[in-house]
């Protein structure tokens, strides 16, 4: 492949080295891209030829160690890329050229999904601080997803599932010091191409040559993009090129509708036909047969990707294959329920999404997951998610609130958005009563009941392994209220395995010498049991309070209720020293909590509810406040004198 030359772009990386004498502040850098440029030629067919140009001055021997090979991954089934120059120019002038022959091209590492990516490496040897690598990179094809499509003729596979659209999108966001990154895109004059640039500033042209179009943005002196924990992803806060010609999602929905019904994705089989019958025996709520075959394709059809030719992405695979085999990805699943769900009488359809981050107005192919709709009685469409709802009490995986998807309907859908779950459907509830006696010694128990996400997270030590586990994962959530702690009997209600007829209610029995600290003048110490238990639910704890303030928006796992009630008998004679109360209100979080005395009975109550999955910088304000005061009454050392 040559490389391809655009229109008013002739700047040599040469002068873009004499500029980093005037930026001092990235001398201690790594490393500084001089150079990150991509050019790509647009054909009719949808197809690109991708010209990459990159310029990199080593400046450390940390950055000489991480830049001696190069890496670029691509997926064979829709590209191909192939190193077409690579040079280092050494600090005493010289320029050594690195033998093409040398390069390797081989799969790429792989978890749970095996569909042939690769990548192509080449070693450039040992470099010095000074030292400069200049390369190119010709690839043809169009940009990777998830739910790309396949084909096996050897120019077909390059040509996009949408045939003759483009779309692409560029991250503007840079891991080095980056003195111009440009991206250029040359297409036919006649063709519409929109694009935005999000979450920054650009420079961009567009140039009308003889019958063709040129459109450029470029950055100058970008730095390093700053992060934040637990902040959402960099796609939906840093800066960012999206392209696209297709006019609008409507399009979109049509389009992929059209390519399912007619490759015969989700046609019927007598084994599928005989397997809904049996699941919905005597069953007539209309909720409870979209529960019960939302789960069995959930929990019966394992997740696991393996290349299984025509229909790898945007055409799913149809029911025979994925009945037969019960394993596939997300789409596979997707594709079983909605044939099984048509079986039953249902009118269901096909959904993409971008698990992680927010897909754009402008309609560029932003999806990595796919999901199902289906219409219910009162003609309202609702998403189902057999991939993420496995031994979960939900049919839409509260994890996914406040995401886009877009359904494939005959008729056409706009972006959509996922609601906010609210709190109380995934509760976490903790009743403690324990005794101490004078020396600190404390007998006690618990129960502990969940819904929704929350349920699957108490859950899940149960569901995801056998029953000869079970007695160890209690005792580990014994243990971790005090590595002393020993376990008297436990109650699981029903079996905490089968999660489809009722929230979870779990009761533990313990006893722990010694917890309570007794001190020299005789008063004991004591730490809030139901402030150590099940901590892997309250994922609000993980979300950084220590920052004054963010920038930033950020992300909770799910939106989430924690009640815990805790009840401590105290030897006769003794008190509590200093109650305690805290509150916070605000459209982020709730808490309400308190640490009171009566008697020889203490009580300690708190309530938090946390409103959201994904917040915006304005919120974490109120959820500071609400996660601190849950802290100062759940992580607290109690006097009792």
């Amino acid at each position: 492949m040559a490389g391809i030359a655009f229109p008013g772009f002739s700047q040599s990386w040469r002068s873009l080295e004499n500029r980093l004498s005037r930026q001092p502040d990235i001398a201690g850098s790594d490393a500084v891209v001089l150079l990150d440029s991509t050019g790509v030629r647009f054909k009719d067919s949808g197809s690109g030829s991708f010209d990459i140009h990159q310029v990199i001055k080593v400046q450390t021997t940390e950055g000489a160690l991480r830049h001696r090979v190069l890496k670029y991954d691509y997926d064979p089934l829709t590209a191909q890329a192939v190193f077409e120059d690579v040079k280092v120019y050494k600090t005493d002038g010289t320029v050594r050229n690195i033998d093409l022959s040398t390069v390797c091209d081989y799969a790429a590492p792989a978890r749970a999904i095996y569909w042939g990516a690769r990548q192509i490496m080449v070693e450039v040897g040992a470099l010095e601080p000074g030292d400069i690598i200049d390369y190119r990179i010709g690839k043809k094809g169009f940009t990777y997803a998830l739910l790309t499509s396949s084909a096996f003729d050897e120019e077909d596979r390059f040509i996009p599932p949408m045939k003759g659209n483009f779309y692409d999108i560029v991250p503007f966001w840079v891991t080095y010091p980056t003195v111009s990154k440009i991206y250029t895109l040359d297409v036919p004059r006649e063709k519409e191409v929109q694009y935005e640039f999000y979450q920054g500033e650009c420079h961009s042209s567009v140039r009308v040559d003889g019958d063709r179009k040129f459109m450029s943005f470029s950055v100058s002196d970008a730095r390093p993009f700053r992060r934040e924990p637990n902040m959402v992803d960099l796609f939906d806060v840093a800066p960012k090129l999206m392209l696209s010609s297709t006019p609008k999602w409507e399009d979109k929905s049509v389009w992929f509708s059209g390519v399912n019904e007619d490759y015969g994705s989700f046609e019927p089989t007598p084994e599928v036909e005989k397997k809904v019958a049996e699941i919905l025996k005597g069953v007539t709520d209309e909720k409870r047969k979209i529960w019960l075959l939302t789960h069995w394709v959930a929990d019966y059809m394992r997740y696991s990707g393996i290349s299984m030719g025509e229909g790898e992405g945007y055409t799913l695979h149809n029911a025979k294959m994925n009945f037969t085999d019960r394993c596939g990805v997300c789409k596979d699943k997707a594709s079983l329920l909605i044939t099984m769900l048509r079986v039953a009488g249902f009118d269901a359809h096909p959904a993409m999404t971008m698990a992680g981050s927010r897909i754009e107005s402008i309609p560029a192919d932003h999806f990595n997951h796919c999901v199902v709709v289906v219409k219910l009685s009162s003609g309202v469409y609702t998403p189902l998610d057999p991939t993420w709802v496995p031994f979960t009490r939900e049919n839409w995986s509260s994890a996914e609130q406040q995401q886009n998807y877009l359904p494939g309907l005959p008729e056409g859908s706009p972006l959509l958005l996922t609601p906010v779950s609210a709190p109380e459907n995934h509760y976490l509830r903790l009743s403690v009563k324990t005794t101490l006696d004078k020396e600190g010694n404390l007998v006690g128990e618990y129960t502990v009941t969940a819904e929704g996400q929350s349920d699957a997270s108490v859950r899940s030590p149960f569901t995801k392994s056998y029953v000869a586990n079970w007695q160890n994962a209690m005792e580990n959530e014994i243990l971790s209220i005090d590595p002393q702690a020993k376990m008297l009997s436990v109650n699981y209600g029903k079996n905490p395995d089968y999660y489809l007829d009722a929230p979870i209610k779990i009761t533990a029995r313990f006893s722990i010498p010694s917890y309570a600290v007794k001190t020299s003048d005789g008063a004991l110490l004591y730490k809030p049991v139901s402030g150590l238990l099940y901590n892997r639910v309250k994922t609000f704890l993980r979300v950084n309070t220590e920052l004054p303030e963010r920038e930033f928006g950020f992300k909770d796992s799910c939106s989430r209720l924690v009640e815990a009630n805790e009840n401590v008998i105290v030897p006769k004679g003794m008190t509590l020293s200093s109650p305690l109360e805290e509150s916070a209100s605000s459209e982020a979080a709730d808490f309400t909590g308190k640490v009171a005395g009566k008697g020889n009975t203490v009580n300690i109550a708190s309530s938090i509810a946390l409103k959201k999955r994904v917040y915006e910088a304005g919120d974490y304000p109120g959820f500071k406040k609400a996660v601190e005061a849950w802290k100062s009454i759940e992580d607290n050392i109690i006097v009792i004198k």
